[in-house]
């Protein structure tokens, strides 16, 4: 074990928010940031997926490959130099492999590292204890389907704090909660324990806030003219972290973005759901009297983070194959272009169908239409110039459960270049649509007693003990947030609602949470008045097919929304053109809201 000397503050920078971030930003962290950790997450829910199927056609794939090949092989010396210490969730669905890579690069740079991994996260081999055990769905109550080829626990943060107890230099995790790569090292430097709860909770949101790299630091921003400039140089993340749980996020001197109330309550908003019961696998963090506090230029203090025993339960995302899908996508120009594609679209699908009818293949699954440049996300809150756009892409998703039938699809999509509509030309690749395989997500919870996460350091077995002294079962969470507030309006004009807040959307499953943050808080009376559940469910009637759900942050100033059964199945399996609800909150931000007349003025004046 390595003796722990206590820091006044540990400096943790946020390196990856998905597989395929900028490989500039670790090496910004590492020359510029004056950290004490990198720490990345590559696995968002759609790339579980994605290494699943990579696994089944590689024994040696299955993990992140950019964060050794990319990453770590260019870094490693002066990550070692500077005495940075790394955590990832790279390991994906083969831990050992990425362990395994790591070292043999580590090795030809002439660098000795330990390399701590975490496992235990996967249960495919526990399938047939599951089917037996009853398991359903956690949000639809579904039976475990037949053809599962995985099923991954949501770790926690303690094995991770136990391979760094034990002197890993490198920390390679499966899936874990992606907060838990920041509050490890949290624990380990500050020697939290299980039923410090609220110290849990804090370093929980440091880390969900640096989880998704530079949409901390002014990226995907509301207000993008606010850092524009400096988009070629986004500075990323950095967690200053107390032991006390406070704590302050900044960014690398003399680089882009910015760090600022709005920036950094976007974030905290982002995919929570319930701000007063945001479930991790070590705490229960009650976001609704979080404080921000702008202290210097790009320094933001975040206070009054409380936290609640953790559930008895973890939750397991598992895949499944269902079915086969293609996307085929075409450019139509000239008179009546979105007339032309949507005609064109539904002629297709009409004539597939038949040729189906005929071959006995049965109906497909689902299909979907999108012209893109007619503002086709908007459903019917698009405007009327969407109407005459005179250049659109007609996309066509379709899904269908046997992969002769996508594969005449796709045949047909070419087929017909002669025979229908005029002002086409290719939007992308020549060639035919490719038919892939869909793997979709199934989620459930299992007792916390039936996973047991396994850490190695080197050759040793590392123990973790990680049991809080009780579990919360029952009665947590706030209440939901239906009621219409007047806001004590008199007269009153309509404005858009983006004059008056900032918004960040995002996916968790097949439902879609979208935050809301009022610019001044004077003017969140003004929002809750007029956007309320109710009308958030009729401005997304075109995809919301189940509830909406609205949830206070007071202590932001802010309001969060959550929309059941809006994405078509989720990521991994969805037709829908924007799978993860990333648009939501831009589409949200054009409703109008009704306010006094005076401030209305006053803010188109601004125009």
């Amino acid at each position: 074990m390595t003796e722990r000397v206590q820091k006044s503050a540990v400096r943790i920078g946020g390196a990856a928010g998905y597989w395929g971030d900028s490989q500039e930003a670790p090496r910004q962290l590492v020359m510029q940031g004056d950290i004490d950790y990198l720490v990345f997450d590559y696995l968002a829910e759609v790339t579980m997926s994605i290494l699943v199927r990579a696994k089944e056609k590689s024994p040696d794939a299955g993990y992140a490959r950019d964060f050794v090949a990319l990453v770590m092989k260019s870094l490693l010396r002066e990550i070692k130099a500077r005495g940075i210490r790394v955590v990832a969730n790279a390991g994906g669905v083969n831990v050992s492999a990425c362990a395994a890579a790591l070292a043999k690069v580590a090795e030809e740079a002439g660098v000795d590292i330990k390399i701590g991994t975490v496992e235990g996260d996967d249960l495919s081999n526990r399938i047939d204890e599951l089917r037996a055990a009853d398991v359903t769905e956690m949000f639809t109550g579904a039976p475990l389907p037949d053809n599962l080829i995985s099923a991954n626990a949501y770790l926690g943060a303690f094995p991770i704090a136990a391979a760094l107890d034990a002197g890993a230099d490198i920390v390679i995790t499966g899936r874990c909660v992606d907060s838990a790569v920041t509050l490890g090292p949290l624990i380990h430097e500050f020697g939290w324990n299980a039923d410090d709860f609220d110290q849990l909770a804090a370093g929980t949101l440091a880390g969900h806030i640096i989880e998704c790299g530079a949409q901390a630091t002014g990226g995907n921003f509301t207000d993008w003219r606010d850092t524009v400039d400096g988009w070629d140089n986004m500075g990323y993340p950095i967690a200053e972290c107390r032991a006390d749980g406070s704590f302050t996020i900044t960014k690398p001197e003399n680089t882009g973005g910015l760090v600022s109330r709005l920036t950094v309550g976007e974030q905290i908003l982002y995919e929570i759901g319930d701000p007063g019961a945001y479930v991790v696998p070590d705490v229960i963090c009650d976001l609704t009297g979080v404080t921000l506090s702008e202290t210097a230029s790009n320094r933001l203090d975040i206070t009054g983070v409380k936290g609640l025993a953790p559930t008895p339960t973890y939750k397991v995302s598992a895949t499944y194959r269902d079915g086969y899908r293609a996307t085929a996508a075409t450019v139509i120009t000239g008179f009546d272009a979105v007339d032309k594609g949507k005609a064109f679209a539904e002629k297709l699908i009409n004539r597939t169908r038949r040729l189906f009818t005929e071959r006995n293949l049965g109906d497909y699954r689902d299909t979907s239409i999108h012209l893109i440049g007619a503002q086709t996300l908007w459903g019917d809150n698009a405007d009327d110039v969407a109407v005459q756009a005179r250049e659109i892409t007609t996309r066509i998703d379709v899904r269908h459960d046997q992969r002769e039938a996508v594969e005449l699809f796709s045949k047909e999509t070419t087929g017909v270049a002669l025979s229908m509509t005029t002002g086409r030309c290719s939007a992308g690749a020549a060639g035919r649509p490719k038919v892939t395989p869909v793997v979709a997500q199934y989620a459930f919870l299992i007792s916390k007693d039936d996973v047991h996460p396994i850490v190695h350091v080197g050759e040793e077995t590392i123990a973790v003990n990680a049991t809080p002294s009780t579990w919360t079962t029952s009665d947590y969470g706030s209440a939901s947030v239906d009621a219409t507030e007047d806001g004590d309006v008199v007269d009153t004009q309509e404005i858009l609602l983006i004059h008056l807040a900032v918004a960040r959307s995002g996916d968790k499953g097949n439902n879609a949470n979208i935050g809301v943050m009022a610019r001044r808080p004077e003017w969140l009376p003004y929002i809750k008045a007029s956007v309320t559940p109710e009308r958030v469910r009729q401005w997304f009637a075109h995809v919301v097919q189940g509830d909406v759900t609205r949830f206070d942050a007071p202590g932001m100033h802010a309001i969060n929304f959550v929309l059941t059964q809006t994405l078509g199945g989720g990521g991994t399996s969805s037709l829908h053109l924007d799978t993860q609800a990333k648009t939501y909150a831009q589409q949200l931000l054009a409703m109008p809201v009704r306010v006094p007349m005076e401030l209305a003025e006053h803010l188109t004046k601004q125009e």
